[in-house]
């Protein structure tokens, strides 16, 4: 049963005809490779570019080859209507995925962390790569010099986001459980990676996502770590822990966390499951402060994974949940007010796997699920991969902005996704996207024109824009009709600043850099000296006292000193703030750095 409803955002009337939220599991070709048990991570693109929306993971246990048949990158391409065939190549696996276009050439390319790091090429040899695709979703080829973590026993969840807003996305993941930490990675463009930020130690959830948590254009990120779950970034790669008000996230993180505009205030929020199985949504109010908008969602209850997205396309971010066999979609009215929308149930018993919603299979405009359910007893239990798509039908042909909703800041220069979903009665359609600078009257700009109806777009944005009064427009067409929507208020395109860049091989002079200034246990010291004959690199603590001589040289060079606050006499440093210095017969270089438990 379908209803009219009509809702105001900003200065625009928007008409959407939405219906009763109801999902067919839609899962054929899905059986093959069978899997095996333990986490893993899917994902929803059209990696071949033929419109429709392909499932991509790297496997769980069983990859590569244990057991099972999976290896590698498995592909399952999407035919439009639900049903899939498989395309695996590699041989390595077991852990998370990520999907963009690394080289900006219009192919999409794959970001994964993994515990299986198995294979003999450069292709599958470290536990975080990136790959570039050629177009055919089958084809990869190592791109992932300079990526590293400080770690060897594997990373897992993986995003991507442009965090130094220079035009190239970014690579960022977490551990696989314990002790590897998080560790981002700045993308130079050329095949070459720098480390950027992260840390060592404590444990994992297994849950990473980039956002825009504060509004200021920004890449940030939300994690499942025991060292904390949101973190700010200042754009210049550099990220600062903001969990401010939050309830406490125990010895292992917050657990399946997700980024979303809850309030449409044009910054994301902060969803989470907490460890009896409720769910908890909280809202960026700024400095460092949450609101608590959980509201009617239940404190208690089986979920394990949360994804916050607009279900039923009404212009408000809704919640979905997976645990023990149980789906549950509540509808959101940006208040804080949630109403379960449906909930149905995978077989049973079935343990949280993996889980994302957003993609939309058969173009009928709405939001559809991938899951994993470890389904089975405790002695026989077997991960199983399933698709549910929403059944309704369009009446015509319409077409929907999911991001940017407005109130959102971008910087010129960087590099950001465009979001729609696109309800197509029949047949396919193409779709155009164009800018104004001007407000919703246009004069437009073309973005692109006539790409495939695959609900995103990689936006590079010009670096001479500059303006409070952005919108896009989004035409649909078909052979038959078109469709235009606007994006329901404006955003903000900031002219872009200039940054002090991590960039080892660009230095000359004498110098200090550490990174990360934030970490639970490894810190990364770089060195440069230049005309000088002898220096020296301490640790202090905040009182001044000398903790550990890490290096003493003659003469010029570069030197890369990985620490370890647990190697200090054999004891292991306390929380708190620490200062190293380099010093030369002329010069005496200082920088802060800050140890969390």
């Amino acid at each position: 049963m379908k209803k009219l409803t009509v809702f105001i955002l900003g200065t625009f009337l928007i008409v959407a005809v939405m219906y009763a939220l109801e999902y067919i599991e839609s899962s054929s070709g899905l059986e093959t490779p069978a899997l095996e048990g333990g986490r893993t991570e899917v994902e929803m693109a059209d990696i071949n570019g033929d419109g429709n929306i392909d499932i991509l993971s790297i496997g769980d246990h069983g990859s590569p080859y244990i057991n099972t048949n999976e290896h590698g990158v498995m592909v399952w391409f999407g035919d439009g209507q639900g049903n899939w065939s498989v395309y695996q190549n590699g041989n390595f696996g077991y852990g998370g995925i990520a999907i963009g276009d690394l080289n900006n050439d219009g192919h999409m390319d794959i970001g994964y962390g993994m515990h299986h790091n198995y294979s003999s090429t450069d292709f599958g040899d470290s536990i975080l790569e990136a790959a570039l695709g050629d177009g055919t979703g089958q084809n990869w080829t190592a791109w992932d010099d300079g990526i590293s973590t400080g770690g060897d026993w594997g990373m897992f969840s993986t995003d991507f986001a442009d965090i130094n807003n220079d035009g190239y996305l970014d690579i960022g993941s977490v551990s696989f459980g314990a002790d590897d930490g998080v560790h981002l990675c700045t993308n130079n463009g050329d095949g070459n990676w720098t480390y950027a930020f992260g840390f060592s130690g404590g444990n994992s959830t297994m849950f990473f996502k980039f956002g825009d948590v504060n509004g200021d254009g920004n890449a940030d990120f939300a994690v499942g770590h025991q060292y904390g779950s949101i973190y700010l970034g200042d754009g210049a790669g550099n990220f600062t822990l903001a969990d401010g008000n939050l309830p406490p996230g125990g010895n292992v993180g917050r657990r399946g966390s997700s980024l979303g505009d809850v309030n449409n205030d044009g910054d994301q929020d902060f969803a989470f499951t907490n460890t009896a199985g409720g769910i908890e949504v909280w809202v960026w109010n700024g400095s460092n402060n949450w609101v608590d908008y959980s509201g009617t969602l239940p404190s208690s209850g089986p979920y394990y994974g949360t994804q916050l997205c607009d279900m039923d396309i009404d212009g408000y971010m809704d919640v979905a949940a997976f645990g023990d066999s149980t789906v549950t979609i509540w509808s959101g009215d940006g208040a804080g007010n949630w109403t379960e929308a449906t909930t149905f149930y995978t077989p049973g018993p079935g343990d949280f796997t993996a889980f994302r919603v957003g993609g939309d299979a058969d173009h009928n405009g709405y939001p559809d699920i991938v899951l994993v359910g470890d389904e089975g007893d405790a002695w026989n239990a077997i991960n199983h991969l399933h698709f549910y798509k929403e059944t309704s039908t369009p009446g015509s042909l319409f077409i929907f902005p999911v991001f940017p909703r407005g109130g959102e800041t971008f910087i010129a220069g960087s590099v950001h996704f465009i979001d729609w979903t696109c309800g197509v009665p029949s047949g396919t359609a193409l779709i155009s996207l164009e800018l104004s600078t001007t407000g919703p009257s246009g004069p437009w700009s073309q973005i692109i024109a006539n790409t495939p109806n695959n609900c995103r777009y990689q936006w590079s944005i010009q670096s001479a824009i500059s303006s409070d009064n952005c919108f896009i427009k989004y035409t649909a067409a078909t052979q038959t009709d078109t469709s235009t929507a606007i994006t329901p208020a404006s955003f903000r395109i900031s002219p872009a600043t200039s940054v002090k860049e991590f960039e080892y091989s660009s230095i000359s002079h004498t110098s200090l850099q550490v990174r990360p200034t934030v970490s639970g246990t490894n810190i990364m010291i770089r060195v440069t000296t230049t005309g000088v004959t002898d220096s020296r690199v301490k640790v202090f603590d905040n009182s001044g006292k000398l903790i550990r001589k890490l290096l003493e040289v003659k003469g010029s060079g570069q030197f890369t000193i990985p620490w370890d606050r647990n190697d200090v006499q054999g004891r292991r440093l306390p929380s708190g703030t620490y200062f190293i210095t380099l010093e030369t017969a002329d010069k005496k270089i200082t920088e802060k750095i800050i140890l969390v438990q």
